[in-house]
């Protein structure tokens, strides 16, 4: 079991992506989530600190974030956390760690533009799929091309 934490916060540096020695996409940066509070006496917001996370993706979603993150944005952030004990000489902590499913632009503060990923082999059937005569490429599968929301067989697709 692990436990799943999100957290919206700000880049702290450019993501540093890396393949190990076995082939795997790896990147990793550090996530700066501040903390604020209303002081009620004064009515205005007070900085209350920043928690930091060290966040790893892998594969296909580290190598999304290596060409789509950068220093300073906002992000969300899903992922399984892990406490990891530190020390270093006479010091010692805890390291926040997240390793991330998940990772978007957190789009209160501005705007993206979402490019999907076409695999090979999607790009293949999509061809496939649309060089055949007489269908539309755009119709869901199992949809009659005469019907616009009716599957064949009249049954429900969920």
């Amino acid at each position: 079991m692990h436990d799943t934490i999100t957290v919206m916060g700000n880049v702290a540096g450019d993501p540093e992506f890396k393949i190990t020695a076995g082939g795997l996409a790896v990147v990793n940066f550090r996530l700066g989530s501040a903390q604020r509070r209303l002081d009620r006496p004064t009515g205005t917001w007070v900085d209350d600190g920043t928690n930091w996370y060290n966040v790893s993706a892998f594969r296909g979603l580290a190598e999304h974030i290596a060409a789509s993150v950068t220093k300073g944005q906002p992000l969300v952030v899903t992922g399984r956390l892990r406490l990891r004990p530190w020390e270093a000489g006479d010091k010692k902590g805890v390291s926040i760690d997240i390793d991330a499913d998940t990772v978007g632009h957190d789009l209160r503060w501005g705007t993206t533009t979402y490019t999907k990923q076409v695999t090979a082999q999607a790009a293949a059937s999509s061809a496939a799929t649309s060089a055949t005569e007489g269908e539309d490429a755009w119709a869901a599968p199992g949809l009659d091309s005469a019907a616009t929301a009716v599957p064949v067989g009249g049954e429900t697709p969920f």
